[in-house]
């Protein structure tokens, strides 16, 4: 059994990368992928980890793409960590939610929710300072009951406190992940908000432009749906790949390899992303 979708302190997971391979290892994962939101900060010590306890390590980042509606998000598998390309691509997407925290001060302080960015960052002790930061620290503060609420009252999208951010292109998301020697697979399609028809046309484009992989087994997604993405994968030759999404304490009932608890990743897919990463290098 494996996971191929986790975050850790570097972005808004609650574990360090030593503490979420020690976890995978408790749980019977014989592989893990950290897949931290623009940063691969933590991949160091996340590999370094998995010589320790023995669990086959997985280099990877998920970077948010820029879509008129819904969400897309696009893992990138096997990069090579420290490639100056997709490290610059990283930093200035970094640098674009360095913009909108801001932004994000700026609101809430004239809402009445006096927020300093340090109150923020006290959250956030790596790389990366997102919105989960910002519920965490107004529930700190005592201006909403839990971080639902912040993000139901305030920081989702088309609240009075959300602010867009700069996000890239899918085309440029999966090169940057190619240049960087990796494996580009889309993230759980259910948030994309498409139709079947939509969803299919949307991954035909994506496969002309590189993508290798499809997102089939999640935490969030259903028969019908697992399904859909199975067939997807099986037309366009895509891997199928899957993850649980794992995030620790920022989201206590999803587990590690196991999501809500009926999530069943097959150790091949590890060997299936090597496969198609040799492929691209010849």
């Amino acid at each position: 059994m494996i996971d191929l979708h986790s975050h850790s302190t570097f972005s808004d997971g609650s574990l360090t990368p030593g503490q979420l391979v020690k976890r995978a290892h408790e749980a019977g994962l014989t592989a893990l992928a950290l897949t931290d939101h623009d940063t691969t900060g933590g991949i160091p010590e996340f590999l370094k980890a998995c010589g320790e306890y023995g669990v086959i390590g997985v280099p990877g980042v998920e970077i948010s793409v820029d879509v008129p509606k819904g969400t897309m998000h696009m893992l990138g598998y096997y990069i090579e960590c420290g490639h100056n390309g997709l490290e610059e691509v990283l930093k200035r997407i970094r640098f674009g939610r360095e913009e909108r925290n801001s932004e994000i001060i700026a609101k809430l302080n004239k809402l009445g929710c006096s927020l300093t960015m340090a109150d923020v960052e006290a959250f956030a002790p790596e790389d990366v300072v997102g919105r989960p930061h910002f519920a965490m620290a107004m529930v700190q503060k005592g201006f909403v009951p839990s971080k639902e609420a912040a993000f139901n009252l305030y920081l989702g999208k088309g609240k009075p406190a959300y602010a867009e951010r700069y996000r890239m292109s899918a085309l440029d998301s999966m090169n940057a992940i190619l240049k960087g020697g990796g494996v580009p697979v889309l993230a759980h399609p259910s948030t994309m908000d498409l139709g079947r028809k939509d969803l299919k046309e949307c991954v035909r484009v994506l496969v002309s432009e590189g993508l290798k992989g499809i997102e089939v087994y999640y935490s969030e997604h259903n028969t019908d749906q697992v399904e859909e993405y199975e067939a997807l994968a099986k037309e366009f030759g895509l891997v199928a790949t899957g993850g649980s999404d794992f995030h620790g304490q920022q989201n206590p009932k999803i587990e590690l390899g196991r999501g809500f608890g009926n999530l069943r990743i097959d150790d091949g897919i590890v060997e299936e992303l090597k496969k198609r990463r040799l492929k691209d290098e010849t």
